[in-house]
């Protein structure tokens, strides 16, 4: 992914391991640049992605407040939860891999949020 090759070590090696893990884990989600990142969708609505941020890598779940995570920290005035990450040690796979499998069964409706003028509906 061109994203992932434009950023400095180690930086690269945490995207290239968090893209292998939603690549492998929501094999059915279609990825694409969005607001200038990598971002994952399901059925037009954002799930997972990342960016790069000044002192760290930031994966972000946009339903991740309604995964009841310890190690997701809230994002935003909506539903949305981040993990930062600033050594490729720092990436637990198994933490990932739940927090992924709970982003496709848990999604709050954000394709349609401009459309409800602000308000989230659950869709899952």
């Amino acid at each position: 992914m061109a994203y992932n090759a434009l950023q400095a070590e180690p930086e690269r090696e945490i995207c290239r391991l968090l893209a292998t893990a939603i690549d492998r884990h929501l094999p059915e989600a279609e990825s694409k640049i969005w607001h200038a990142h990598p971002v994952w969708f399901l059925e037009g609505n954002p799930v997972a992605g990342y960016n790069k941020m000044k002192n760290c890598i930031r994966l972000l779940f946009w339903s991740g407040q309604s995964f009841e995570e310890e190690g997701l920290q809230p994002e935003g005035k909506f539903r949305a939860a981040e993990k930062r990450y600033t050594d490729p040690a720092g990436v637990n796979k198994k933490d990932l891999k739940r927090w992924l499998e709970k982003a496709r069964d848990i999604q709050w409706d954000y394709k349609n949020i401009v459309k409800r003028k602000g308000v989230l509906e659950r869709l899952k």
